[in-house]
């Protein structure tokens, strides 16, 4: 992407339309449980539902986006209405009396699947804080507050009696944990309102996304380590790179460089972000790789060679965002193929939303804009920070 040739204004206004005409249209109709509250996420690709069993992390997802929306791009009050049945069915069904919040339900709110999964709390979280904002409710704050509690309080064993693992003989933590507190602390710290503890949490993420996860010498991070002494363990696991957790991670950083003021933090974030794009870009086919495997060994993942939404939406916003913060232009021509790969091949032309599942040559795998793994999250998410980013370019 050359840049005197970008629009950048009519690029913004692309990503705005597609979001308040196509993305967010598309989940208000035909994921709200009007009978028993919360959200079909199980959705064809027209919109009908094919499973009606809840998982909590896409809940509060959906409770975060509506509610974030409502409270940075206006005060729509079917947004929030939106969100605030979904806060009540998870408040009412979806944890337990110590604020662990299931993985998912029955329809009608019944668990099915333990709470050994500590994303249903952090996306749990995220929503009631943002609710708490639009708001002003102290009940969707004090729940936000308990939730960020058993965060903390499970950080060092996440999934605890629920974990599979054999206590002793290869303890090992993952990289998604510090990345999404990452972004979870700037989404609460306005409700937590203890400046001091959050300083110290953003610089134990920063340490162990920076200094522990991320090996310089291949420029991207491994998703394990040894939760022992931090060191690489030559296993499955241990070898596992995921390029799209990589791009995510990165911009949640740079928007830490940007609360911190600091630059340093910025220019690492996109150093880091342009290594990992060339890392895991298929050289063959287009699109970025779901999984490596560091050593260059076939990987335990069948899918590994699939091409993701959430990976290549995360990457776009991590190059547009990196392009306007430093100028780079290898960030603006990586966007440039991204957008060009997300709108040729993700975009569904004849139904709203986009496609999940794309195969290695890039054609549709699974038709459905909804599941277990994809609901109102990283599409409308993507298009929003990507239209606002292209939007602040535009105006400069």
């Amino acid at each position: 992407m050359n840049i005197k040739n970008v629009d950048f204004g009519a690029m913004a206004s692309r990503y705005k339309e597609e979001l308040l005409g196509n993305v967010l249209p598309f989940w208000l109709e035909h994921s709200q449980d009007t009978k028993f509250g919360g959200y079909y996420t199980c959705l064809n690709r027209d919109g009908s539902v094919y499973d009606k069993d809840k998982f909590i992390w896409l809940q509060g997802r959906e409770v975060w986006m509506f509610a974030m929306l409502y409270n940075k791009l206006a005060k729509n009050e079917e947004w929030l209405k939106c969100a605030e049945q979904g806060a009540r069915f998870l408040m009412k069904y979806g944890h337990t009396p110590d604020y662990d919040f299931y993985f998912s339900l029955t329809r009608e709110g019944k668990p099915v699947i333990q709470p050994y999964n500590i994303f249903s709390n952090t996306f749990a979280c995220m929503g009631f804080a943002q609710l708490a904002e639009a708001t002003g409710d102290e009940e969707y704050a004090r729940y936000a507050k308990e939730t960020f509690r058993r965060i903390l309080e499970r950080r060092s064993n996440p999934k605890g009696i629920w974990s599979k693992a054999v206590p002793g003989t290869r303890p090992l933590k993952d990289f998604a944990l510090p990345m999404i507190i990452c972004n979870m602390a700037l989404e609460v710290e306005r409700i937590i309102n203890d400046p001091e503890m959050m300083d110290r949490l953003i610089d134990e993420c920063l340490h162990e996304v920076l200094d522990v996860f991320y090996q310089p010498d291949l420029g991207v991070m491994v998703e394990n380590v040894s939760a022992v002494d931090n060191s690489l363990i030559d296993c499955f696991e241990g070898r596992k790179v995921n390029p799209g957790h990589d791009l995510e991670a990165m911009w949640f950083l740079m928007n830490l460089g940007i609360r911190r003021k600091d630059k340093a933090l910025i220019d690492k974030a996109v150093e880091i972000s342009l290594r990992v794009i060339d890392y895991g870009w298929d050289k063959e086919y287009g699109g970025i790789f779901y999984f490596m495997d560091r050593k260059g060994y076939p990987t335990q993942e069948l899918e590994w060679d699939q091409k993701l939404w959430w990976v290549h939406i995360e990457s776009a916003i991590a190059m547009i965002k990196g392009y306007r913060l430093t100028g780079n232009e290898q960030c603006l021509h990586w966007f440039g193929r991204l957008n060009d790969y997300l709108w040729n091949n993700f975009k569904d032309h004849e139904y709203p939303e986009w496609y999940g599942y794309l195969n290695r040559r890039g054609e549709v795998l699974l038709p459905l804009k909804g599941g277990k793994w994809k609901g109102c999250f990283h599409v409308p998410r993507g298009l929003y920070q990507i239209w606002r980013e292209l939007e602040a370019i535009n105006e400069k």
